[in-house]
């Protein structure tokens, strides 16, 4: 099992991603050529389709809108924040920025601004992990399978994943028991039809038939993590719940939860009483609920 050399990210992702200005290239300079030590933080202009992607991704979607709307975006303001690449043998491999570089190729760019960084395989892996959980922007499903390889490839102990990503050590416990569900449970939480507090319910029933059922009642009926509780609690036994009488949303409203969804990262309700109403936002866990605070104290 691998360890996890010091020295390798003892600078952090700070350094990493500090703020570097962007200028444009010299005509003759070449682009592919090795970076001296005093050229370590210059941004180069490197073709587009010299890079390749970081093969140990943990983030395995990408919300092709999302990329659309960041392509827009750089038609109209180019890319801000370089992205971070390795020299391989043949060309580039993204160390952080797949995303950027993907709306880039969208918004038909021939080269973007990168740093170039000498990783070897170990903190190439780990920074992207890293990188993406800090930025949250990962399903429960691939944040656990990256936790994993952290642990398992690395040899890191929780504590020090703890550590390394600014997680509690029972957030850490958590998530990683989400691989132990079968693969229907882990397919419905990386596609958002079931929240990682579900998933933490489920794994507390043994019973794979029972396990089944619930599962395909919380899918169907749209069950709170309470309700999951209660049922796997007694053996899924309770009467099925009968829907609400209420009014169907209308498609703006349906629009607009499904949006905040994407934002925040959790399930969003919004309920209409004549010009009035409320917005509700669910958390899972006391971790979760810090996430959430953090996020809504930021759009002030």
């Amino acid at each position: 099992m691998a360890t996890v050399k010091k020295g390798g990210l003892g600078r952090g992702l700070d350094a990493l991603f500090a703020d570097v200005p962007v200028k444009e290239p010299a005509a003759e300079k070449n682009q592919n050529e090795k970076n001296s030590a005093d050229d370590r933080d210059r941004v180069q202009y490197i073709k587009i389709h010299d890079i390749m992607p970081n093969a140990n991704q943990p983030r395995k979607t990408f919300n092709e809108e999302k990329i659309g709307e960041l392509a827009d975006s750089i038609k109209e303001h180019g890319i801000i924040q370089p992205i971070v690449v390795r020299k391989r043998e043949k060309g580039y491999e993204i160390v952080a920025g797949e995303r950027r570089w993907r709306a880039a190729i969208k918004a038909e760019l021939s080269q973007v601004p990168c740093l170039v960084r000498e990783l070897n395989d170990e903190q190439n892996m780990l920074i992207a992990i890293i990188e993406n959980m800090q930025r949250e922007d990962l399903n429960p499903i691939e944040e656990a399978e990256g936790l994993r390889q952290m642990s398992e490839t690395f040899g890191m102990t929780q504590e020090q994943i703890s550590k390394s990503l600014g997680k509690s050590r029972p957030y850490i416990t958590n998530s990683m028991r989400l691989l132990k569900l079968p693969d229907y449970i882990r397919d419905s939480i990386a596609e958002g039809q079931l929240s990682a507090g579900h998933g933490r319910t489920l794994i507390t029933v043994t019973d794979e038939k029972i396990r089944r059922e619930l599962w395909q009642r919380i899918v169907s009926e749209g069950l709170s993590v309470r309700e999951a509780e209660k049922l796997s609690s007694s053996g899924g036994k309770h009467k099925k719940k009968k829907p609400a009488a209420s009014k169907k949303k209308i498609p703006d409203v349906l629009r607009v939860e499904a949006e905040l969804k994407e934002v925040l990262g959790t399930r969003v309700s919004i309920n209409k009483k004549g010009s009035k109403g409320k917005i509700e936002i669910e958390y899972y866990s006391s971790e979760e609920l810090e996430r959430l605070i953090e996020m809504l104290k930021s759009l002030r």
